[in-house]
């Protein structure tokens, strides 16, 4: 199911804009995006974890 053509019955806009609470709570249901992971912190784990493999990686020489 795409939320492309819902209308928000609380703000009058497109469920996928999420520009209320509402719609933003519909979306992460119709896309089921329940992780508490957000993708710049899985970016900055996976920095992290490339840069401590480099340190050893040199470390290690």
């Amino acid at each position: 199911m795409s939320c492309e053509h819902l209308i928000c019955a609380q703000c009058a806009a497109p469920v996928a804009e999420g520009r209320c609470p509402a719609c933003r709570a519909t979306r992460r249901h119709i896309h089921h995006t329940h992780s508490s992971v957000g993708p710049q912190l899985l970016i900055a784990g996976i920095l992290a974890l490339t840069l401590l493999l480099v340190l050893l990686t040199y470390v290690s020489k």
